[in-house]
Protein backbone atom coordinates (compact mmCIF):
# COMPACT_ATOMS: atom_id res chain seq x y z
CA UNK A 1 0.00 0.00 0.00
CA UNK A 2 1.32 3.43 -0.97
CA UNK A 3 2.37 6.08 1.64
CA UNK A 4 0.19 9.33 1.42
CA UNK A 5 2.63 12.15 0.74
CA UNK A 6 1.89 14.01 4.26
CA UNK A 7 3.31 11.45 6.18
CA UNK A 8 6.47 11.09 3.87
CA UNK A 9 6.67 15.02 4.65
CA UNK A 10 6.09 14.44 8.12
CA UNK A 11 9.22 11.78 8.59
CA UNK A 12 12.75 13.37 10.67
CA UNK A 13 15.82 13.00 8.92
CA UNK A 14 17.66 9.69 11.27
CA UNK A 15 20.76 8.78 10.07
CA UNK A 16 19.42 5.19 11.91
CA UNK A 17 17.28 5.04 8.84
CA UNK A 18 20.17 4.06 7.05
CA UNK A 19 21.78 1.51 9.26
CA UNK A 20 22.12 -2.34 8.49
CA UNK A 21 20.30 -3.33 11.54
CA UNK A 22 17.55 -1.02 10.84
CA UNK A 23 16.91 -2.19 7.65
CA UNK A 24 17.05 -6.06 8.70
CA UNK A 25 14.69 -5.47 11.38
CA UNK A 26 12.40 -3.53 9.59
CA UNK A 27 12.33 -6.39 6.71
CA UNK A 28 11.84 -8.96 9.16
CA UNK A 29 8.85 -6.99 10.78
CA UNK A 30 7.20 -6.45 7.60
CA UNK A 31 7.52 -10.15 6.42
CA UNK A 32 6.17 -10.68 9.76
CA UNK A 33 3.00 -9.34 9.11
CA UNK A 34 3.27 -6.53 11.94
CA UNK A 35 1.55 -3.19 10.93
CA UNK A 36 3.07 -0.03 11.59
CA UNK A 37 0.34 1.11 13.57
CA UNK A 38 0.92 -1.39 16.16
CA UNK A 39 4.23 -0.61 16.30
CA UNK A 40 3.29 2.74 16.87
CA UNK A 41 0.76 1.70 19.60
CA UNK A 42 3.94 -0.31 21.30
CA UNK A 43 6.27 2.76 21.41
CA UNK A 44 3.74 4.15 23.99
CA UNK A 45 3.44 1.04 25.98
CA UNK A 46 7.24 1.15 26.24
CA UNK A 47 6.71 4.73 27.54
CA UNK A 48 4.48 3.46 30.06
CA UNK A 49 6.95 0.57 31.37
CA UNK A 50 9.78 3.80 31.49
CA UNK A 51 6.96 5.50 33.62
CA UNK A 52 6.17 2.42 36.00
CA UNK A 53 10.41 1.93 35.96
CA UNK A 54 11.26 5.96 37.18
CA UNK A 55 8.31 6.06 39.57
CA UNK A 56 9.31 3.31 41.95
CA UNK A 57 12.77 4.19 41.46
CA UNK A 58 13.68 6.81 44.09
CA UNK A 59 12.03 4.27 46.44
CA UNK A 60 14.86 1.48 45.95
CA UNK A 61 17.13 0.24 48.79
CA UNK A 62 18.57 -2.73 47.40
CA UNK A 63 21.36 -2.60 44.63
CA UNK A 64 19.26 -5.17 42.80
CA UNK A 65 16.15 -3.19 42.80
CA UNK A 66 18.27 -0.25 42.35
CA UNK A 67 19.63 -1.62 39.03
CA UNK A 68 16.06 -3.18 37.95
CA UNK A 69 14.36 0.09 37.91
CA UNK A 70 17.08 2.25 36.90
CA UNK A 71 18.37 -0.04 34.02
CA UNK A 72 14.22 -1.16 33.20
CA UNK A 73 13.70 2.74 33.01
CA UNK A 74 16.10 2.72 30.12
CA UNK A 75 15.41 -0.02 28.28
CA UNK A 76 11.88 1.39 27.68
CA UNK A 77 13.26 4.21 26.60
CA UNK A 78 15.29 3.01 24.15
CA UNK A 79 12.69 0.86 23.05
CA UNK A 80 10.09 3.36 22.67
CA UNK A 81 12.56 5.35 20.01
CA UNK A 82 13.22 2.13 18.19
CA UNK A 83 9.58 1.85 17.83
CA UNK A 84 9.37 5.25 16.75
CA UNK A 85 11.95 4.60 13.81
CA UNK A 86 10.42 0.90 12.44
CA UNK A 87 6.95 2.39 12.39
CA UNK A 88 7.86 4.22 9.76
CA UNK A 89 10.22 2.17 7.78
CA UNK A 90 7.90 -0.51 7.82
CA UNK A 91 5.08 1.71 6.76
CA UNK A 92 7.11 3.34 3.92
CA UNK A 93 10.20 1.04 3.36
CA UNK A 94 8.05 -2.52 3.60
CA UNK A 95 5.10 -0.91 1.87
CA UNK A 96 2.63 -1.52 4.51
CA UNK A 97 1.35 2.16 5.25
CA UNK A 98 -2.32 2.62 5.86
CA UNK A 99 -4.32 5.71 5.11
CA UNK A 100 -4.58 6.38 9.05
CA UNK A 101 -0.84 5.89 9.53
CA UNK A 102 -0.05 9.31 10.11
CA UNK A 103 -2.40 9.35 13.37
CA UNK A 104 -0.73 6.58 14.54
CA UNK A 105 2.62 7.79 13.74
CA UNK A 106 1.92 10.87 15.81
CA UNK A 107 -1.04 10.68 18.66
CA UNK A 108 1.15 7.48 20.45
CA UNK A 109 4.39 9.87 20.66
CA UNK A 110 2.20 12.29 22.48
CA UNK A 111 1.13 9.76 25.28
CA UNK A 112 4.76 8.56 25.44
CA UNK A 113 6.53 11.90 25.56
CA UNK A 114 4.21 12.90 28.60
CA UNK A 115 4.25 9.75 29.97
CA UNK A 116 8.17 9.68 30.35
CA UNK A 117 8.85 12.95 31.29
CA UNK A 118 5.93 12.81 34.31
CA UNK A 119 7.63 9.28 35.25
CA UNK A 120 10.89 10.82 35.62
CA UNK A 121 9.70 13.95 37.96
CA UNK A 122 8.64 11.25 40.12
CA UNK A 123 11.69 9.33 40.33
CA UNK A 124 13.94 11.48 42.09
CA UNK A 125 15.03 11.86 46.22
CA UNK A 126 14.20 14.60 47.78
CA UNK A 127 10.50 16.51 46.76
CA UNK A 128 9.17 14.56 43.15
CA UNK A 129 10.61 16.66 40.15
CA UNK A 130 10.78 20.08 42.08
CA UNK A 131 13.58 22.08 41.47
CA UNK A 132 15.03 23.25 45.33
CA UNK A 133 15.47 26.76 43.78
CA UNK A 134 12.16 27.88 43.55
CA UNK A 135 10.06 25.13 45.36
CA UNK A 136 7.11 25.50 43.48
CA UNK A 137 7.96 24.30 39.46
CA UNK A 138 7.48 20.57 39.04
CA UNK A 139 9.69 19.72 36.12
CA UNK A 140 8.71 16.47 35.23
CA UNK A 141 4.81 18.32 34.41
CA UNK A 142 6.62 21.11 32.49
CA UNK A 143 8.51 19.38 30.24
CA UNK A 144 5.67 16.51 29.37
CA UNK A 145 3.59 20.17 28.57
CA UNK A 146 6.83 21.13 26.31
CA UNK A 147 7.25 18.55 24.73
CA UNK A 148 3.59 18.62 23.53
CA UNK A 149 4.28 21.95 23.10
CA UNK A 150 7.00 21.33 20.48
CA UNK A 151 5.27 18.94 18.91
CA UNK A 152 2.34 21.13 18.44
CA UNK A 153 4.44 23.76 16.71
CA UNK A 154 5.52 21.88 13.84
CA UNK A 155 2.30 20.31 13.40
CA UNK A 156 0.89 23.92 13.17
CA UNK A 157 3.69 25.02 10.95
CA UNK A 158 2.98 22.04 9.07
CA UNK A 159 -0.61 22.73 8.19
CA UNK A 160 -0.17 26.49 7.32
CA UNK A 161 3.40 25.84 5.53
CA UNK A 162 3.28 22.33 4.41
CA UNK A 163 6.35 21.68 6.06
CA UNK A 164 7.45 19.92 9.42
CA UNK A 165 10.15 22.08 11.51
CA UNK A 166 12.19 19.29 13.16
CA UNK A 167 15.05 22.02 14.86
CA UNK A 168 16.01 21.72 18.14
CA UNK A 169 18.13 22.13 20.58
CA UNK A 170 15.51 19.99 22.12
CA UNK A 171 13.30 17.92 19.75
CA UNK A 172 12.26 14.58 20.69
CA UNK A 173 15.59 12.29 20.04
CA UNK A 174 17.74 15.15 22.09
CA UNK A 175 15.22 15.20 24.96
CA UNK A 176 15.13 11.36 25.21
CA UNK A 177 19.38 11.35 25.05
CA UNK A 178 19.11 13.95 27.87
CA UNK A 179 17.03 11.92 30.02
CA UNK A 180 18.83 9.02 29.56
CA UNK A 181 22.05 10.45 30.47
CA UNK A 182 20.21 11.97 33.50
CA UNK A 183 19.32 8.50 33.94
CA UNK A 184 22.89 6.93 34.15
CA UNK A 185 23.99 9.74 36.27
CA UNK A 186 21.20 9.16 39.12
CA UNK A 187 21.74 5.09 39.07
CA UNK A 188 25.29 6.23 39.72
CA UNK A 189 24.67 8.27 42.85
CA UNK A 190 21.69 5.99 43.88
CA UNK A 191 23.55 2.87 43.95
CA UNK A 192 26.98 5.16 45.69
CA UNK A 193 24.52 6.66 48.24
CA UNK A 194 25.39 9.92 46.80
CA UNK A 195 23.17 12.83 46.58
CA UNK A 196 20.85 12.38 43.86
CA UNK A 197 20.33 15.14 41.18
CA UNK A 198 21.00 13.47 37.30
CA UNK A 199 17.35 13.52 36.44
CA UNK A 200 16.42 17.03 38.04
CA UNK A 201 19.45 18.36 36.05
CA UNK A 202 18.30 16.53 32.90
CA UNK A 203 14.66 17.83 33.34
CA UNK A 204 15.87 20.77 33.59
CA UNK A 205 17.93 21.16 30.77
CA UNK A 206 14.80 19.66 28.84
CA UNK A 207 12.33 22.22 29.86
CA UNK A 208 14.47 25.50 28.86
CA UNK A 209 15.98 23.46 26.06
CA UNK A 210 12.48 22.73 25.16
CA UNK A 211 11.77 26.60 25.16
CA UNK A 212 13.97 27.30 23.52
CA UNK A 213 12.97 25.12 20.79
CA UNK A 214 9.63 26.53 20.78
CA UNK A 215 10.85 29.82 20.38
CA UNK A 216 13.03 28.80 17.09
CA UNK A 217 10.33 27.15 15.29
CA UNK A 218 7.39 29.66 16.19
CA UNK A 219 10.14 32.22 15.07
CA UNK A 220 10.89 30.55 11.75
CA UNK A 221 7.04 29.97 11.56
CA UNK A 222 6.42 33.29 11.71
CA UNK A 223 9.08 34.55 8.89
CA UNK A 224 7.30 31.75 7.01
CA UNK A 225 4.21 33.18 7.51
CA UNK A 226 5.65 36.62 6.44
CA UNK A 227 7.17 36.14 3.40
Amino acid sequence: MSVPEEHLASRRSLKSRDTRWAHGMAGWLARAGVSPNAISVLSAVFAGGAMACLMVAGDQTSTPGILAVWLGAFACIQLRLICNLMDGMVAVEGGKGSPVGAIYNDAPDRVADVLIMVGAGYSGAGDPGVVKLFHVIPMGWCCAVVAVWTAYIRMLGASLTGRHDFRGPMAKQHRMAVLCGGILVELTQHLMGWERWGILTALTVIFFGGLWTCWRRLAVLGQALGK
